[in-house]
């Protein structure tokens, strides 16, 4: 059964039988604490230092694994496919490229977009494959929008999707991100209640006949 921790801005660790894997741990620098937390994986979907910061994390074994590249993977039976996008609209132009990884755990298969700059083509469509639970930017600045999370949402279809990366009191960027409401609003959804940790397995994810479950996670270092 995967559980999944939000740890701040743009990571979260997804714990399960076969490993833990952290994904876009980031720098003091943006005004939130990652702490030392451990993990056996670790990707980086681009290299800023509010999504690289490797270093920030603790080795489960003797060595961290840690991906930053597209391709395929498979690392002590979890398998992980990374997929090149792009950080902004000009086809990585003005910001570079962002890769989106696609993560196979427990039998659940998660999809964290990273920096996602754009709406998804037809072949990155193909190439990311049918999801579970997906973790989104939301709050515009150097990546997408809400309105255009909600696109990428309609074009992925998830199950599950979890928010990432949006303005808090804490974070402290030359850039302005939208707060998590105007997602919220933008997906029409109301009274929404944080959770602390998120539990899956393929037999507790929503039905596919069901309309896709937003689940806000609260920060461990809030």
């Amino acid at each position: 059964m995967p559980d999944v921790q939000f740890l701040g801005h743009a990571c979260v660790r997804l714990r399960g039988r076969d490993g833990i894997i952290i994904c876009d741990p980031y720098s003091r620098a943006i005004g939130l604490d990652l702490g030392r937390p451990t993990a056996h994986i670790v990707t980086v979907s681009h290299g800023h230092p509010d999504h690289n910061y490797v270093a920030g994390v603790k080795p489960m074994r003797d060595r961290l694994f840690v991906i930053d590249a597209p391709g395929e993977y498979e690392v002590g039976g979890v398998l992980i496919t990374g997929v090149r996008t792009y950080h902004d609209k000009q086809k990585g132009a003005e910001r570079g490229f962002n890769i989106v990884y696609v993560i196979h755990l427990d039998d659940v298969t998660f999809c964290h977009l990273g920096d996602l700059g754009h709406e998804l083509s037809q072949a990155q469509l193909e190439a990311i494959g049918n999801i579970d639970v997906l973790f989104i930017p939301v709050g515009g600045g150097e990546t997408i929008t809400p309105a255009e999370a909600c696109s990428v949402i309609a074009q992925l279809e998830p199950r599950v999707v979890v928010p990432i990366h949006y303005a808090t009191a804490q974070l402290s960027f030359e850039y302005e991100l939208a707060p998590l409401e105007r997602f919220i609003h933008e997906m029409g959804l109301k009274d929404v209640v944080p959770e602390d940790k998120l539990s899956l397995t393929a037999a507790n994810l929503p039905p596919e006949s069901e309309e896709t479950r937003v689940v806000v996670l609260r920060a461990v270092n809030e």
